[in-house]
């Protein structure tokens, strides 16, 4: 079975016939033992250190179609080495561009996107109201925010609802983990511990986004409730939105008030707050544990994970695209 491996020390990775080996450099720029990853266990790899690579290398990671996501020191997405397109589909492309330019069609998708990731950050509320969270009051301003979605006529509209239902979700964080406070969001910098794990857990489910497109006819620069922009992969941050409350949120929510987490594991650094490398791989393990989860599906009657959830998601989008079945957004039943 195929395993992501992360890369958290600086180093060189190398190709030695089907194996690739990564030599990794202490902070002092020394090299350490060597590690050897046989490339047919490999399905991508996440670079949080400088990485020295070479043409040759990368050349053998696209003929083995194996994606490298790289992030810089602060823990921003930096961007991704994909593989060669092999699912390429020119009536798919033609498809995806026409409805991104009919104004109605786009707004159609555009809501239901936002209508499942509405209905998924409710879903966490009630999950922990029901625990004694005291959470009515934010559900139920997300619950009439949400009634106005049907009724809205541009995206500009559209994102202004969804800013203000993910404030009020966003004000259910300080109600729900126990040892840390949020204050608000705050991004690009970061400027506390929650906000530190929400930048750092949404790059790791944008990344999840965008290797399940490339693993469809999908293209991934052609969004609908985001605008697509130069050199981003904007239909990723679409699905990104359905996801991140069962991918992300619950995976913080478990690290922090289960104390797996604490302020040991963050650094400040220039009036932002990040993760240190060992806080890094206690979320990136609990991240790979949520994404391995499997829950019965209803339609398929049979178990998928998490992890897979996002590629069916691609292609119901790419049914409603070719106008096969009309497209319903992933929300959790359980």
């Amino acid at each position: 079975m195929k395993k992501t491996y992360y890369l958290f020390n600086p180093g060189r990775l190398q190709r030695r016939d089907n194996t690739l080996k990564f030599t990794p450099y202490n902070d002092e720029g020394e090299e350490l033992e060597p590690r050897f990853l046989p490339v047919e266990n490999v399905e991508e790899l996440y670079c949080f250190g400088s990485l020295e690579a070479n043409s040759a290398l990368y050349n053998f990671l696209g003929q083995e179609q194996i994606p490298v996501h790289f992030f810089d020191y602060y823990e921003n997405y930096t961007g991704s080495f994909m593989p060669r397109e092999y699912l390429l589909s020119g009536k798919m492309l033609i498809a995806q561009v026409r409805f991104y330019q009919n104004p109605g069609k786009r707004l159609k998708i555009a809501r239901l996107i936002l209508e499942g990731a509405s209905y998924n950050m409710i879903k966490n509320l009630k999950y922990y109201n029901k625990r004694g969270r005291d959470l009515d009051v934010l559900i139920e301003v997300m619950e009439d925010l949400v009634i106005k979605i049907p009724g809205t006529r541009a995206i500009d509209e559209l994102m202004g609802i969804e800013g203000n239902i993910r404030k009020n979700y966003y004000a259910a964080f300080d109600l729900i983990i126990n040892d840390f406070s949020m204050g608000g969001r705050s991004y690009k910098p970061p400027l506390n511990e929650v906000n530190a794990l929400i930048s750092f857990g949404n790059m790791m489910c944008y990344s999840q986004c965008l290797r399940a497109i490339h693993q469809t006819q999908l293209n991934p620069t052609i969004s609908f409730l985001h605008e697509p922009g130069e050199r981003r992969f904007s239909l990723s941050l679409d699905l990104a939105e359905i996801f991140k409350p069962l991918l992300v949120d619950r995976v913080i929510f478990k690290v922090t008030n289960k104390k797996m987490i604490q302020s040991l594991h963050f650094e400040e650094s220039l009036n932002r707050v990040i993760l240190k490398a060992n806080g890094k791989r206690i979320f990136v393990q609990a991240f790979e544990d949520r994404l391995r989860e499997t829950i019965a599906h209803r339609t398929l009657n049979r178990s998928v994970s998490y992890k897979h959830l996002i590629k069916l998601e691609c292609y119901k989008l790419q049914k409603h695209l070719l106008e096969i079945e009309e497209y319903k957004p992933f929300k959790m039943w359980w």
